[in-house]
């Protein structure tokens, strides 16, 4: 899919385009591909004589050839965006940025938050887009406001596992489903830092090359700070995250304990009772010694309850039977 986007008015507004003379005839700030086919990619090599990276490209890239100068002196970027579909799956999709003159082409497979607010921004705000490097600041920008809200949705999300595991006593079952919870919000937290770290590195690329204005590296300073106040905030759900993941498994290892315990005691308390089995039945002469005595079945047998019972009375006591 090919959406173009185009300066009136101080606006940017969408054209339609449906042929290489469509595309020809404008005056395109931004060209957004999702997904190109093969038809318009070559609109964009017969156009801009640029070869659009493949699917492998933007994959297999070395994080050290991320930006570079082409040798027709445009700019080239890849940067990872986030995409959070649900609070279950959420992922980083490579995005490929290509500055030339002033036109910036990206590329990315599938449709982004980030870009759908930019483009609505720019349609409803006159003056909020001049150029092809706004445009490309702005994705920056709006990214890293998309990474502060899907952090503000993991904060969310631990303060109701928080509630669930200090101010309840789980079961494994339910300390099971809690981890999992857990492993989630430690995974997009540490999507939302790779992102971030990735915007870092590609506004910074931006700011060394000097193509940036004024007001323009103002923006990109500003970004910077935004991104440097989010890393304190990853950094911060990293711990809790941690403490979460420490205090549930506390509760599995005292469920577990309890187990342990039980049969402690079971073992503890049935051992007298099978010392005075052991000394009833060496003590009576003949084959059958029970029978020698006519009271030996009941003596040994109320020895062995009353063997039992102290030591469960004793514990009781103690507290170790709750």
């Amino acid at each position: 899919m090919l959406n173009v986007f185009i300066l009136n008015n101080r606006r940017l507004n969408q054209l339609q385009v449906d042929s290489l003379d469509d595309l020809k005839n404008s005056e395109p700030i931004w060209i957004d591909l999702v997904a190109p086919s093969d038809t318009e990619r070559g609109w964009i090599r017969s156009l801009f004589d640029i070869e659009l990276p493949s699917l492998e490209d933007m994959h297999d890239i070395e994080s050290s050839a991320r930006f570079y100068e082409g040798d027709q002196g445009e700019l080239h970027l890849r940067s990872d965006f986030l995409l959070e579909i649900n609070e279950d799956d959420s992922r980083n999709v490579p995005v490929a940025f290509i500055l030339k003159n002033n036109t910036l082409l990206s590329l990315h497979l599938e449709d982004l938050p980030v870009f759908r607010l930019v483009r609505m921004r720019a349609r409803t705000r006159p003056g909020y887009i001049e150029d092809a490097r706004e445009v490309l600041l702005d994705l920056y920008a709006t990214d890293a406001e998309y990474s502060a809200d899907a952090l503000e949705s993991v904060y969310a999300e631990l303060e109701k596992i928080s509630a669930s595991v200090l101010t309840e006593r789980m079961t494994d079952a339910e300390a099971g489903k809690v981890l999992a919870r857990v492993a989630n919000e430690e995974d997009l937290n540490g999507r939302i830092r790779r992102n971030v770290m990735d915007t870092r590195r590609a506004v910074s690329f931006l700011m060394r090359q000097k193509l940036l204005e004024a007001d323009q590296m103002d923006e990109a300073r500003q970004i910077m700070r935004d991104i440097d106040s989010l890393d304190g905030h990853t950094a911060f759900l990293f711990d809790k995250i941690n403490f979460l993941m420490d205090a549930t498994v506390g509760f599995i290892n005292i469920n577990q304990n309890k187990i342990i315990k039980i049969f402690s005691v079971a073992s503890v308390a049935l051992l007298p009772p099978t010392l005075i089995a052991s000394v009833y039945g060496m003590n009576f002469k003949g084959w059958f010694p029970e029978l020698q005595w006519e009271w030996g079945y009941p003596f040994a047998i109320a020895l062995m309850v009353i063997s039992v019972g102290v030591p469960f009375a004793y514990f009781k006591r103690k507290g170790w039977l709750d």
